[in-house]
């Protein structure tokens, strides 16, 4: 397994040029374009890193899953889903056209920034504080990792910037899909975003998502492996953006990426993988990071269609 992930890596190493850092994040263009990692966890125990797996990079958009299923933990899937839709949208990640296009008025999914400041509104807390802890917590628990923290620079320059994200969170306010405070929310979204991982980390999250919501280190239940499907279906429909049916049908495993160059990718039964890849193409996934994933599910037969 080893070599032939440092096989995959280097083949795929040269897509890096095609692709750029993201602007709209000004701290973001500080990552390290060059960097390529994989990390890999099984049920078994055994795990496998290639290349720049110890590279560290925000969480971004990876988030989105694990606040979901928390939502869905806190309500149920009736309350989530009657403000937050199930269909891919076709558009940017950042899009807000359709919030006022389409009737009734609400996020096409969770995976979209709208549907998920839209779900993180949902996670119960009585601050914004209390919120984000719940939220540290939980991610700290699913990667067996306590070290994890909040990039507080790319929080600030994530805060500083999120206009679009502010204009949406405030439309939905007005059509009742958000009732909590418009700002206090945005700032538990703009943190759980900027929470800073590897490529490890994902991949333990990945794994957890694999088991169905079952920790591996105590086998215990921590989610409703309902809402785990709930979330693995996502990840195939809407995950990679407007380039989710291209991936769907070139790799064909759940997945999610992020602008900070990270894909968790999921394998049910079988593993959680977690690539980094800061170069990313045009619809903001990591462009080697899809390359790496497609062979991988060529040569290890990872498809679940």
């Amino acid at each position: 397994m080893q070599a032939q992930l440092e096989k995959i890596l280097d083949k795929n190493r040269n897509k890096i040029q095609y692709g750029n850092l993201p602007t709209y994040i000004p701290e973001l263009t500080k990552a390290n374009k060059d960097a390529l990692g994989i990390y890999i966890s099984q049920p078994d125990g055994k795990e496998f890193g290639a290349g720049d797996y110890g590279y560290k990079f925000t969480i971004q958009s990876i988030s989105k899953v694990i606040t979901l299923i928390m939502a869905l933990e806190d309500w149920g899937p009736a309350y989530i889903f009657e403000k937050v839709g199930m269909e891919p949208t076709g558009d940017a990640f950042n899009s807000m056209m359709k919030l006022e296009i389409v009737r009734p008025s609400k996020p096409f999914n969770p995976m979209i920034n709208a549907g998920a400041i839209a779900v993180t509104s949902m996670i119960k807390g009585n601050s914004p504080e209390e919120k984000i802890d719940r939220i540290m917590k939980f991610f700290k628990l699913i990667t067996q990792n306590p070290t994890l923290e909040i990039n507080k620079s790319i929080y600030m320059s994530e805060k500083k910037t999120g206009d679009r994200n502010r204009a949406m969170a405030y439309f939905m306010k007005d059509v009742g899909v958000i009732n909590e405070d418009v700002e206090g929310n945005l700032d538990v979204y703009f943190r759980q975003c900027s929470i800073e991982v590897t490529c490890k980390d994902i991949s333990r999250i990945g794994l957890f998502l694999s088991n169905n919501g079952i920790l591996k280190e105590t086998g215990e239940q921590l989610i409703n492996p309902e809402y785990t499907k709930i979330a693995k279906a996502f990840m195939v429909t809407c995950g990679m953006y407007n380039a989710s049916g291209e991936f769907a049908i070139n790799v064909g495993i759940p997945a999610k990426s992020g602008v900070g160059g990270g894909i968790m990718a999921v394998v049910p039964g079988r593993m959680g993988i977690g690539v980094v890849g800061p170069s990313l193409d045009e619809k903001g996934n990591s462009i080697a990071g899809i390359g790496v994933l497609k062979d991988i599910s060529k040569e290890l037969d990872l498809s679940i269609f």
